[in-house]
């Protein structure tokens, strides 16, 4: 079967960030989680799709003036052209919020050609604008000022670091209202089987917690709770 599919999609829409990365955790990867971003729309649906990577290099005064983004091969403008259906936008901008990684028109057009979602690890401009679509879109900061003041494009659909993460072409990215993690591509069905089956549980430990439970016995769970637990997910059909 394949690491990543329809099924493995589905399971993982429903699953946190939190309980993805415990599941990492337990296999050795201590560093999935993209940190200090954060989502522009709370009310945007959960993001889950393979990595399509752009790269960001320092810019340099005679290579990046407005004219560039004449030229279609350019690398911004051509991934936004060229990242597949259900696939996220991942931005490499070293962690500098000073220069908009992308901006509204460009996310709206990742948008309109269905991609899962856009990621940097820098900034956006025109949040206002991107905050009203119902789109995944994950930043560090606002960043008024155009991206050639800071990046320079150069590389597409490479591996690349995105808030010390790395992200390579093909992993399955994660995202929720709390934030992104990096799903290597060969151990997203297993990740997501195991994740989907823990947040089975945990939503009874939850429900347990709320009726006045105590934690102890039911997380981690003693024998009278795992029966509880199958008792309990028969009547809820899950």
């Amino acid at each position: 079967m394949p690491p990543y599919d329809d099924g493995v999609r589905a399971k993982l829409m429903t699953i946190s960030t939190a309980t993805l990365t415990t599941a990492l955790f337990k296999r050795g990867f201590r560093n999935t989680f993209i940190a200090g971003i954060g989502i522009i729309n709370p009310d945007a649906p959960r993001m889950v799709g393979p990595a399509y990577t752009l790269r960001y290099i320092p810019a340099r005064e005679d290579l990046d003036h407005l004219k560039v983004f004449e030229d279609r091969s350019h690398p911004q403008r051509k991934g936004v052209e060229e990242c597949p259906e259900g696939h996220v936008f991942v931005i490499d901008s070293r962690k500098d919020r000073s220069a908009a990684s992308a901006g509204a028109i460009l996310v709206t057009r990742l948008f309109k050609r269905k991609a899962a979602g856009i990621v940097t690890d820098g900034g956006f401009r025109d949040t206002p604008e991107i905050a009203k679509l119902p789109f995944p879109a994950y930043h560090a900061a606002p960043s008024a000022p155009t991206n050639l003041i800071k990046h320079h494009a150069i590389d597409l659909n490479v591996p690349i670091g995105c808030g010390d993460v790395a992200v390579f072409p093909g992993d399955i990215l994660v995202g929720d209202g709390e934030g992104v993690v990096v799903i290597p591509l060969h151990l997203a069905r297993e990740i997501a089987e195991e994740a989907f089956e823990q947040t089975v549980f945990e939503d009874f430990v939850y429900d347990k917690v709320v009726e006045g439970s105590s934690i102890f016995g039911i997380y981690p769970p003693d024998p009278d709770a795992l029966q509880e637990f199958a008792t309990w997910r028969q009547k809820a059909g899950r």
